[in-house]
């Protein structure tokens, strides 16, 4: 029987950056797995996201890793290539810009305070100075918005994937196409033995990282705990606009219906929550059309009446691993399965914390400790407790 110390399941971008950080620490002293049941990731929440970037949060945890996520991005090159070569990373800088009604303008205000004492670079827009930089843009309705006016844009989520794994494989991670069926448990020392693939394989272990995105509640009802996390709907819209939009480009925009939108060169790009957010069975990928023609589209001609006149050129759905407890990231061990380790539910934002979830998670299973970040906030007891740890800003 093969034995792994760390083995991990799911190989997107959360199991890819925890392998890359692993296998980057000096500090580290083991061979590493990573279990991926679909090495195209084709339908993975990575590949399926709009792959975005954003300090604007209400958490400073979470500023915090996306900060960090920037400052890897901007330097992505060096952290992951091998003989000199490297998947691209552009970065397109558009900004993100949250809308607010008077009912809301409360939280964006508190939010804005939090963002600036964390360093990001944000601005409080009144109706009309919003209408100043894009007279596109309808505001009589709004009490004002906040506007990301540094590091906050788009990237490419299979290239950021790409480049971790590359470079985790290169230093000896080896990553095995087959997916996770059961896990075998030592009841008498509460840790994890075992893991069985779905090929009969069995695989010993010294511990186990749950990456398993929308699946990971099933990874961890395998061992026993509780996780309420749960695949929900997502679906991206890429459309023509006949008119053009005179002003500054239009940022990734949040109407506070909660309908977003963005450019997506030549091209724009919207989506918005389900009328009836619950969860999904997670090998249903469709497109529900009528979420366009009855919430989406009725919005965004609303926000912008130019695109009252716009032709749909294509569409698609993925999952977000939506934590219902306080859609937040769950990370770290459980007291009673100390070597089993959460790194799931992050409702959407995961792909832009995935370099310092990483990292922390790295930190934790080498030194038992966060040393470059402390994410002691996002552990999983908060879960046995019933404790929500609210993150008030989710797209």
């Amino acid at each position: 029987m093969k034995h792994f110390d760390t083995l991990i399941i799911g190989g997107a971008v959360m199991g890819s950056s925890t392998a890359y950080w692993l296998s980057e620490n000096p500090d580290y002293d083991g061979n590493i797995v990573v279990i991926e049941p679909d090495l195209t990731y084709a339908q993975s929440s990575t590949a399926l996201s709009e792959a975005s970037i954003r300090h604007q949060f209400s958490q400073p945890v979470n500023i915090k890793l996306s900060m960090f996520a920037t400052e890897f991005f901007s330097n992505f090159h060096n952290h992951v290539e091998v003989n000199g070569e490297a998947p691209e990373l552009p970065f397109h800088e558009t900004g993100y810009l949250f809308l607010a009604t008077k009912d809301g303008m409360g939280n964006l205000i508190d939010n804005h305070q939090i963002q600036k004492d964390c360093g990001a670079e944000v601005a409080l827009l009144s109706p009309s100075e919003i209408k100043k930089r894009f007279p596109y843009m309808r505001t009589d309705d709004l009490e004002g918005g906040s506007l990301g006016i540094k590091d906050e844009g788009t990237l490419d989520a299979f290239s950021l994937m790409q480049g971790l794994k590359l470079r985790a494989r290169h230093n000896g991670v080896q990553y095995l196409n087959d997916r996770v069926i059961s896990i075998n448990v030592d009841e008498n020392k509460g840790l994890v033995r075992e893991v069985k693939l779905d090929s009969g394989e069995i695989l010993s272990c010294s511990r186990v990282v749950n990456c398993a995105g929308p699946r990971s509640r099933w990874i961890a009802e395998m061992v026993g705990l509780e996780l309420p996390v749960e695949p929900r709907i997502r679906a991206a819209f890429v459309f023509d606009c006949r008119e053009a939009l005179n002003g500054q480009t239009l940022p990734l925009t949040i109407d506070p219906s909660g309908v977003h939108v963005r450019t997506d060169p030549p091209h724009f790009l919207a989506g918005a929550p389900p009328v009836n957010d619950l969860e999904v069975d997670p090998d249903d990928f469709k497109v529900r059309g009528e979420e366009w023609e009855e919430n989406i589209w009725p919005v965004l001609a609303h926000r912008i009446p130019a695109f009252e006149k716009i032709k749909v050129r294509s569409s698609w759905a993925g999952h977000y691993a939506y934590n219902t407890l306080d859609q937040n990231a769950i990370l770290g061990t459980c007291e009673t399965l100390p070597n089993f380790f959460f790194c799931n539910g992050f409702s959407g934002h995961g792909f832009q914390q995935s370099p310092g979830v990483g990292r922390g998670l790295s930190e934790l299973i080498t030194y038992g400790e966060y040393r470059s970040l402390d994410l002691t906030e996002l552990n999983y007891s908060r879960v046995l407790k019933n404790e929500p740890f609210l993150e008030k800003a989710v797209i």
